[in-house]
């Protein structure tokens, strides 16, 4: 194999495959990137066994083949050779060492045999569609907060897709909760998707999936199956397993009678949160929110170090209630509030609240109360 590259079509194609590569792993292939040269381009390759990425580049190849080499290790030499550098890429199959060679940089890079790389086996998929990267994006970025950490409850380290029932007909749905806040996000049902099963894409697949989408105007191919789930562009592709067991019925948890509306602008009210919290050093500190006509005040009482109290003026016209929320979990639902205001409905102190931007209901938050 032999072929040269820019940096920075290199850098941005194994930059994405090495954040795929575990860095702690018992197989050592797996911490590999799988390099192959055909054509006019390369693909890198890598896979955690769980989620795999293949990414295309462009490239002036002189003579093709295949290799495998340290992601990491080929990353950080990439990252760190000068802009606008033409890296050369030559393997030597009797030294088994990759050379890279850019400028007046040389280096040999340990290789293993591209028949030990795993590669994820092609799964049957039921449903494929097309959907704008805006609309996926917007799904999964308002929805990954809420994704529970907790190990013991496998079923919610992930984000729930599926086709549901919306206001105005079937949209295509994204629920993410860890058993204290939630969060339900719509977009309109791309064609060809009206019949995908329900699947839980895992967390770091999620996090993953972030480079594909920024593009705007890039159209992605979904295909899912019960097992797998793939997302691709026209130089990337993502696959996936999904997290194997029932997520549970969302829809319990969503209060339909709450009536006690407070509407407040979403950046003053995420800025108070955050100044009156810091008066408290523990993470889960709880915030009082003391609701009267037209004014809301923010308390945070830590014994330790003291009290903090901030009034904010807002629309809220209901009777006096008390109630209290951990803070991070309103710094975080505020955070996700594009619009200027955001709008708290409450029931009871002891009740979960509901969220959401203005009278927009395409995106629904839940955060459960705490004890003040």
């Amino acid at each position: 194999m032999k072929l040269s590259i820019e940096r920075a079509t290199l850098l941005k194609a194994v930059a994405q495959a090495q954040s795929v590569v575990e860095r702690r792993n018992t197989i050592p292939i797996l911490a590999n990137v799988l390099i192959e040269a055909e054509g006019g381009s390369i693909s890198l390759r890598a896979t955690d066994l769980d989620i795999e990425v293949v990414d295309r580049a462009p490239a002036q190849i002189e003579r093709a083949g295949a290799t495998t080499v340290s992601a990491v290790m080929l990353h950080e030499i990439v990252r760190k050779l000068p802009d606008g550098a033409l890296v050369q890429l030559s393997d030597d199959p009797h030294s088994g060492r990759l050379n890279v060679q850019a400028g007046r940089s040389t280096f040999a890079l340990a290789t293993l045999p591209r028949e030990d790389f795993p590669v994820m086996a092609s799964s049957e998929y039921q449903v494929n569609f097309a959907a704008p990267a805006p609309h996926l994006r917007r799904l999964f970025e308002k929805t990954r907060f809420a994704v529970s950490t907790e190990e013991t409850r496998y079923y919610l380290n992930g984000v729930y897709m599926h086709v549901a029932d919306g206001e105005d007909g079937r949209v295509l749905r994204c629920v993410a909760t860890d058993g204290h806040r939630l969060a339900r996000v719509d977009a309109p049902l791309p064609e060809g998707a009206e019949d995908m099963p329900g699947v839980i894409v895992p967390r770091k697949t999620v996090a993953e999936l972030r480079k594909l989408l920024e593009d705007d105007e890039m159209q992605i191919a979904v295909s899912v199956s019960e097992t797998k789930l793939r997302f691709a562009t026209p130089e990337i592709a993502l696959t996936s397993k999904v997290i194997d067991g029932t997520f549970p019925d969302y829809s319990r948890v969503i209060p339909l009678g709450n009536t006690r509306r407070l509407e407040v602008d979403a950046n003053d009210f995420a800025r108070a949160v955050d100044r009156v919290a810091t008066i408290s050093s523990e993470r889960s500190r709880a915030v009082k929110l003391t609701l009267e006509e037209d004014k809301l005040t923010l308390a945070v009482n830590a014994p330790d170090s003291g009290m903090a109290q901030e009034e904010l003026v807002v629309a809220y016209a209901d009777e006096r209630l008390e109630i209290g929320f951990n803070a991070k979990y309103l710094l975080e639902i505020s955070g996700q509030i594009d619009r200027e205001n955001a709008v708290f409905l409450f029931n009871a102190a002891g009740d979960p609240a509901l969220v959401r931007e203005g009278n927009d209901t395409s995106a629904v938050y839940v955060v459960m109360p705490m004890r003040v």
